[in-house]
């Protein structure tokens, strides 16, 4: 069963709020993906891992955060950016709202990999005010993307309009992905890569990093479900640390 904000109504909520059970939101961006690739991707891919997550842990599961802080895309015509500030008050004033309706604990799903850092801060906040907060990126992906895609990344950890990515949207949003238009692109990353804030598109004509062209939505199953199956213990053990119900009872 999913408890999904964007199907209830507040009946429906307040009947649940006894049960001591956490809420999940998704946080993506509107950013650009190649020309195969819609700009919705980080919202999407972080609003179907979620709903995966809520499948398995009961938890309420919030309508996502469309906007992230996409500033190194911006060259790019069609990325819509939000300051880190904006970012992190808007997770803040989400955490207080649930903290008013008694809700007892927050999972963040993030989809982009801009937004971390306001999260964290947003965390940390929020923390001081009694709401527990737990952050996560994509937990497991690394290694289940060795195990399942054919093309190597761009760079370790690095995946963006990828096989990866494209493969989570072909399971999930296939009639967006337009493989014809699917092409690789390898950038030559700076070695200061990480260290100073520069336009991707100084380095990349498409968009692309890495090799869309071996996506299938079967992979995209496989890693959507792997990463919600890699998720539940590590929320079981946040539930735990905060005295709270965990996704086995």
């Amino acid at each position: 069963m999913i408890r999904d904000f964007a199907a209830l109504s507040w009946p429906d909520v307040a009947g649940d709020l006894s049960r001591n059970i956490p809420a999940i939101l998704p946080v993506g961006a509107i950013e650009q993906h190649g020309a195969h690739l819609p700009l919705t991707v980080d919202r999407d891919l972080a609003e179907g891992v979620a709903r995966a997550i809520a499948e398995r842990t009961g938890a309420f599961l919030l309508p996502a955060c469309g906007y992230g802080e996409t500033w190194s895309s911006e060259a790019f015509p069609g990325t819509l950016s939000i300051s880190p500030e904006t970012l992190r008050a808007m997770i803040q004033d989400i955490g207080r709202g649930l903290i008013g309706m008694g809700i007892p604990a927050l999972i963040t799903l993030n989809g982009h990999f801009g937004n971390s850092g306001p999260i964290a801060l947003a965390a940390r906040t929020l923390l001081s005010e009694g709401l527990p907060v737990l952050h996560l990126d994509y937990p497991g992906l690394e290694p289940l993307a060795g195990k399942i895609c054919t093309s190597k990344p761009a760079g370790p950890g690095f995946y963006h309009a990828d096989e990866v990515e494209t493969s989570m949207m072909l399971a999930l949003r296939p009639e967006a992905v337009q493989m014809d238009r699917a092409t690789p692109e390898y950038p030559d990353f700076p070695p200061t890569f990480g260290q100073e804030p520069f336009q991707l598109r100084e380095i990349s004509e498409s968009g692309v990093f890495g090799d869309p062209r071996a996506a299938t939505a079967e992979k995209g199953r496989m890693l959507i479900h792997g990463i919600a199956d890699a998720a539940v213990p590590l929320i079981d053990a946040f539930l735990t640390r905060h005295g709270l119900t965990t996704t086995q009872g």
